[in-house]
């Protein structure tokens, strides 16, 4: 019993209407089933509820949406819309689940797991010139191959939630 009251403690639910900017650098179970606007950036599981919504950009690791969306998501692990879904935005997921009666209006960016350094730019929404520098210096983990530059999107991730960019 002290492991399932352990699991609960790590589940934060919001039912009321909030604005702002939610940022979490650790795990959490973040339930959404009330109004939100504004920027979340999650790690760990968000849960958008069936009755939820939500006018925000969206940045997490395991993203499941069972309400209403309006924003740009970007799903580091996976995206997934539940029959109840209506998501009007472009969404840019690791891996996608979208199941029967989910409604999408947007573009769908699938992340890849190896991205070049224009994709790295765009993905950190830095220029170009930085990603080279840093990657050149060494200070930004990535190989060559030929004359390109290579990063594991995985790295990237890493990298950034260690602190270590300089902007």
């Amino acid at each position: 019993m002290a492991f399932k009251k352990k699991m609960e403690e790590k589940i934060l639910d919001v039912d009321a209407s909030m604005t702002g900017t939610l940022s979490f650098k650790d795990p959490v179970n973040l339930r959404i089933n009330g109004k939100f606007e504004g920027n979340l950036n999650t790690k760990g599981n968000l849960t958008i509820g069936p009755a939820a919504i939500v006018l925000a950009d969206i940045v997490g690791d395991n993203i499941i949406i069972g309400g209403r969306v309006k924003g740009k998501i970007t799903a580091r692990e996976r995206l997934t819309l539940l029959p109840s879904a209506v998501v009007e935005g472009d969404i840019y997921p690791a891996r996608l689940n979208v199941t029967e009666g989910a409604i999408l209006e947007g573009k769908c960016v699938m992340l890849q797991d190896f991205l070049n350094a224009a994709e790295v730019a765009k993905y950190l929404e830095i220029d170009l010139n930085s990603v080279m520098e840093w990657a050149n210096s060494g200070k930004m983990p990535g190989h060559r191959e030929g004359s390109d530059w290579k990063f594991e999107r995985k790295s990237i991730d890493a990298w950034l939630a260690a602190g270590k960019i300089e902007r």
